[in-house]
């Protein structure tokens, strides 16, 4: 599920705008479906994709894939993933802050957290190219 508080100031913001929500709502459409691979296609493939978490930061596309396959190598660990309270900030026609909060509903536990998201627009399609999130636990 996203909850959208999407602040837009013509229809040109505000088409960018839906294509980036759809981004995240593809996101987790792949994540509920139980692939990390689907849910990856949101991210930049490319080397310098930054993912700070943790303490830790990952570079690159494939290495963050194999991190998260690490982190959820099963369903029951993925759990069930839900973004909320989400604001999109256009700061030029290619690039976007997206902050918001994320959930994992899952049969033990629910951790939750926050994420900011630097998007650009490559090639007339939206990707995530930094991944900042904390753990609200």
């Amino acid at each position: 599920m996203l909850q959208s508080s999407v602040y837009t100031q013509s229809v040109r913001s505000n088409s960018e705008e839906q294509k980036i929500l759809a981004l995240l709502h593809h996101q987790v459409h792949g994540w509920n479906s139980g692939s990390i691979e689907s849910f990856m296609q949101g991210y930049a493939k490319i080397d310098s994709l930054r993912f700070a978490s943790g303490g830790t930061v990952t570079y690159g596309w494939n290495t963050m894939l194999a991190r998260y396959k690490k982190s959820y190598p099963t369903k029951e660990k993925m759990g069930t993933l839900e973004f909320t309270d989400i604001t999109i900030d256009l700061i030029s026609e290619h690039a976007a802050i997206v902050f918001g909060t994320w959930k994992l509903k899952r049969e033990k536990d629910t951790p939750w957290g926050l994420f900011t998201l630097l998007c650009k627009n490559i090639n007339g399609e939206w990707r995530i190219v930094h991944d900042h999130t904390s753990s609200g636990n």
